[in-house]
């Protein structure tokens, strides 16, 4: 009982610090020192098994943070930071605005600017599986998409509504959580991104484009918009023209393409992880800037880059994912988990309820807290012990959860995307999210619908 209480206080204290805008990594971290103090002063379990404990339980608490972020960095963290690396020197080179001018050369020829709004929708959800940040996109947008949507007559918010749900679900090897996700289930993450993602990500996205069409077209209608020509042309909007040769959209796509085209999925039997395709995609994208520059020092100077972006990713996620497993450690090892799972036992609550619940504290989270990495990387962890309890596959709790994060950061004022494109565009991030709420309460409809129907 006293592990029961010391743990609602505790989480209590860490959802206001959050709430709060405090650092997550250290508020997940003080959390879960606590909890494994109480654990260790109450007498509740031992923290450590017999040949990993210090043989001082003070220790044990620490030794268990050390286990956790030794066992991340070497493993998911290091694909983490792959990633982060292999996008900065993406950043560098240009390759992501190659990529846009290829995907978005359709769009100039849509004349409805409603239709161009749907058809850009789609666009960006071909973008977001080759740019895995909700940030990085959407900035990018904002120099790209934005003003060609606003030239064809669409409201500067409805721009902002569409841009803001660029990244409206974590999907593709590339995400975070996606990766997090798969490897916590134990399963392929092309697997997991072919066979779970893309199952409910493709009609869901077709959707929202029309969602989009009527949505944004009834706020328009609502708050009286009326294209004025003239008022665009003195914004002064302008479009990024210095981007590399139109080959270089193929660099980001590589990765992709080494992840699924050497796995399971499609029964190669070479193996193809994530770090390694991004190690041989970023020497690859330096091939095709020494071709173009003929600039060897340079070249391999900017090599320098692809670390950056590894030292980025352990700072801004892998610390994290690591403190979030922490915190959920004093969770389990304080029995609060145990409770939970006891009590939706006796309470009759099987994986519908346990799901509908979860997706909702997820979206709740994620909203609060204006990030869904924080919300998912905190809660993951806890998933393998409640799926086992109730007699279904890690994969099958998880997935729905990992879905619905994203809606709940998506209509967050305080999202870090929400907030660039707004200040941007020199708007309130409350009138965006206005224009994404719509969107995302249909998606998160869909999901759950999807699930219990596909799964």
């Amino acid at each position: 009982m006293i592990g029961i209480l010391c743990s609602l206080i505790v989480l209590a204290g860490v959802v206001y610090l959050l709430a709060k805008n405090y650092t997550p990594q250290a508020v997940l971290l003080c959390g879960g020192l606590v909890l494994l103090a109480c654990t260790a002063l109450f007498n509740i379990g031992p923290l450590l098994g017999p040949k990993q404990t210090t043989n001082l339980i003070f220790f044990d608490i620490f030794e268990t943070f050390k286990n956790i972020l030794s066992s991340r960095v070497a493993g998911l963290g290091l694909m983490i930071m792959s990633i982060g690396g292999f996008a900065r020197y993406m950043d560098h080179v240009g390759a992501s605005k190659a990529l846009f001018a290829l995907v978005a050369r359709p769009l100039r020829a849509i004349n409805s600017p409603y239709l161009l709004l749907a058809a850009s929708f789609l666009v960006s959800q071909v973008l977001v599986i080759f740019i895995p940040s909700h940030s990085g996109l959407g900035l990018l947008l904002m120099v790209t998409l934005y003003p060609l949507l606003l030239r064809a007559g669409v409201s500067k918010l409805s721009a902002l509504g569409v841009i803001g749900c660029a990244q409206y679900i974590d999907a593709g090897p590339g995400s975070g959580n996606a990766l997090l996700a798969a490897k916590t289930a134990g399963i392929d993450v092309a697997e997991y991104f072919i066979h779970y993602q893309l199952v409910v990500f493709v009609p869901i996205t077709l959707a929202l484009a029309v969602v989009h069409y009527f949505v944004q077209r009834w706020w328009d209608k609502k708050e009286g918009y009326i294209y004025d020509a003239e008022a665009v042309a003195q914004m002064n909007l302008k479009e990024e023209s210095d981007r590399p040769p139109l080959i270089y959209a193929a660099l980001p796509i590589l990765p992709l393409v080494l992840i699924i085209g050497f796995s399971k999925v499609v029964g190669s039997t070479v193996k193809m992880d994530v770090v390694t395709a991004m190690v041989i995609s970023t020497l690859v994208s330096m091939l095709a800037e020494f071709i173009r520059s003929r600039d060897l020092k340079s070249v391999l100077q900017s090599l320098m880059l692809f670390f950056d972006g590894l030292g980025r990713q352990l700072t801004n996620v892998v610390s994290l994912i690591v403190c979030g497993e922490f915190f959920a450690a004093g969770l389990i090892k304080i029995g609060a988990v145990k409770a939970m799972i006891d009590g939706a036992q006796s309470a009759g609550l099987g994986l519908t309820t346990m799901v509908i619940v979860g997706s909702l504290i997820m979206a709740g989270t994620a909203f609060i807290m204006g990030s869904g990495n924080a919300a998912f990387f905190s809660f993951a962890p806890l998933t393998p012990q409640i799926a086992s309890a109730m007699g279904v596959s890690t994969v099958t709790l998880l997935f729905p959860l990992q879905i619905m994060t994203s809606f709940g950061r998506v209509v967050s004022p305080i999202t870090a995307a929400i907030v660039g494109i707004a200040g941007i565009a020199g708007v309130s991030p409350f009138q965006v999210v206005k224009r994404t709420a719509i969107p995302m309460l249909v998606a998160a409809v869909m999901n759950l619908v999807l699930y219990f129907a596909l799964f």
